[in-house]
């Protein structure tokens, strides 16, 4: 029977999981997103990395910044790879590295971060909990947008997880998009399964169909907030949080 992860762990097991399995398949271009507020990425990071550090010296990590790399490499201890800020110096990307790993960046270093993946080539990139789609803090114009959309178009999401007001979207490669919705307190059944992300009013319409909702609530700015479903979800986020 299908289910939604029981805790963060077992959340960060499954990405590991699906990105692997996207990788021995060809995908060079992947983002794994775990959608939850006041996530603290530094061990998530940790977590997620030791999948890959058979490679040794083939992987390279990047933080956004130098000080967040320094705070890794810091705290990690020593690796066999390297771990730097996208703007740092010895950031340029060597010839033996096969596999790029990038640690939330953001739509800040969107710049930076299209001509590292210009530099890798054909090898696969791989964006942990990226923040590319924050139009706030991109301070740019429609160019900047632009660069910042047709770059994310060449990403595939291999791995996915965010809990909304009772209910959930999910994606571990290689299934499809699920959708999710409490039936009991803590207990999600499966209701949807999508080629594609839903969102928005198709998003609305999968849960409205599931509860059995009507015109008057489907005229509601959104069907998934009835009483007693955010108390679902603070449930999920503090189960995940263990």
């Amino acid at each position: 029977m299908e289910q939604l992860p029981k805790s963060l762990e077992e959340a960060i097991a499954e990405a590991m999981v699906a990105t692997q399995a996207a990788l021995e398949d060809g995908y060079t271009r992947l983002q794994v997103e775990l959608v939850f507020p006041e996530l603290r990425m530094m061990p998530i990071a940790q977590q997620f990395l030791s999948a890959f550090e058979d490679r040794g010296s083939r992987l390279r990590v990047f933080f956004p910044d130098a000080g967040a790399a320094a705070l890794a490499r810091r705290d990690w201890g020593d690796k066999d790879y390297a771990i730097r800020g996208m703007g740092e110096l010895k950031a340029k990307i060597q010839p033996d590295e096969e596999l790029f790993i990038f640690i939330e960046p953001s739509s800040v270093e969107v710049g930076q971060l299209e001509e590292l993946c210009t530099e890798a080539g054909d090898r696969p990139v791989v964006l942990l909990n990226p923040r590319l789609e924050d139009i706030a803090t991109i301070g740019i114009g429609y160019a900047g947008r632009q660069l910042r959309e047709r770059f994310l178009s060449q990403f595939d999401s291999c791995y996915y997880l965010q809990p909304t007001d009772g209910a959930a979207i999910s994606r571990s490669y290689p299934s499809s998009w699920r959708v999710w919705l409490e039936r009991e307190e803590g207990e999600y059944e499966l209701i949807a399964e999508e080629p594609r992300k839903p969102v928005g009013e198709a998003l609305n319409q999968l849960l409205l169909q599931a509860t059995g909702g009507g015109e008057s609530e489907a005229a509601q700015p959104s069907a998934m907030k009835r009483p007693g479903l955010l108390s679902g979800l603070q449930q999920f986020l503090r189960a995940l949080s263990q």
